[in-house]
């Protein structure tokens, strides 16, 4: 039976993180894909006699190709490093890296490391999410993965901004409350144009729903606030560097501020 290259990457994060017992201890490449293989079989309750008297099992050929594919891109997303000690530091040696070792043992490692994962669950939580925010998040999450945090930073800001001007845009074109946010339109910067809504939202709070008012000041301003914050410090020639942790923070952090969001542009875009 073959596997998608997600099920093959989440379990290789399984055998790395020691979540899962395996045949051999995952220092080497081969022990790792055995392990993964391991952990296929056990899964999906393959008779004990199919492997034979101790008798590891192995991947398919094609399973094998995309366990190769993942393996190097653990490798260049920092999870991974080459080399097990001094006396061995040399592929095929591997061990978690200290950053790999840190996410590995956040059960939401995955989620933030594979841009299909990441997209299906903003989806679930934002079923409209609007393909251009998406795809600028799909990006921000490339660049994560690549090692490009500047960039990744700059994509994630341009889909929280995008994001809120989607809001503005439903907003105008609602008989309920056009009139009411019309000064919003005519601030010339984004800043401005957050200021001047979050001064108008805050004097209609009372139409708010409970559900809306319920961390409307942190999943709203406040986060829309620190992206544009770190976006700025990356899209300008400042000097100052975003590290991986940070970069990691605003990823998760978008997904509740799209949330909202939406919900906001559903009550007021009527």
């Amino acid at each position: 039976m073959d596997h998608s290259y997600e099920e093959i990457r989440a379990a290789a994060l399984d055998v790395l993180a020691g979540r899962e017992q395996v045949p051999y201890e995952p220092t080497q490449y081969e022990h790792i894909s055995i392990g993964v293989a391991e952990v296929f079989a056990r899964r999906e309750r393959r008779p004990e006699e199919t492997r034979g008297s101790r008798q590891p099992f192995y991947l398919s050929a094609a399973d094998r190709e995309l366990f190769l594919e993942v393996f190097w891109d653990l490798f260049r997303q920092g999870i991974i490093t080459l080399g097990l000690n001094d006396s061995n530091r040399e592929f095929p040696f591997c061990r978690l890296s200290r950053l790999g070792q840190r996410l590995v043992n956040n059960q939401d490692t995955y989620f933030f490391h594979d841009v299909s994962s990441y997209t299906k669950w903003l989806q679930q939580e934002v079923p409209s999410v609007d393909p251009v925010t998406l795809l600028y998040v799909q990006e921000a999450l490339q660049a994560f993965r690549s090692g490009c945090i500047l960039s990744s930073t700059v994509m994630l800001g341009v889909a929280t901004e995008h994001t809120f001007l989607q809001l503005l845009e439903a907003i105008e074109q609602s008989p309920t409350y056009a009139k009411d946010f019309a000064a919003v339109a005519k601030e010339r910067t984004i800043l401005q144009k957050l200021n001047k809504f979050k001064n108008i939202l805050d004097q209609k709070s009372k139409d708010l729903t409970p559900e809306i008012r319920e961390d409307l000041e942190t999943h709203f301003a406040g986060i829309l606030s620190i992206i544009r914050t770190f976006r700025n410090q990356a899209g300008h020639p400042t000097g100052r560097i975003v590290d991986r942790e940070q970069a990691y923070v605003l990823l998760q952090l978008f997904i509740p501020y799209c949330r909202k969001m939406y919900v906001l542009k559903e009550h007021l875009g009527k």
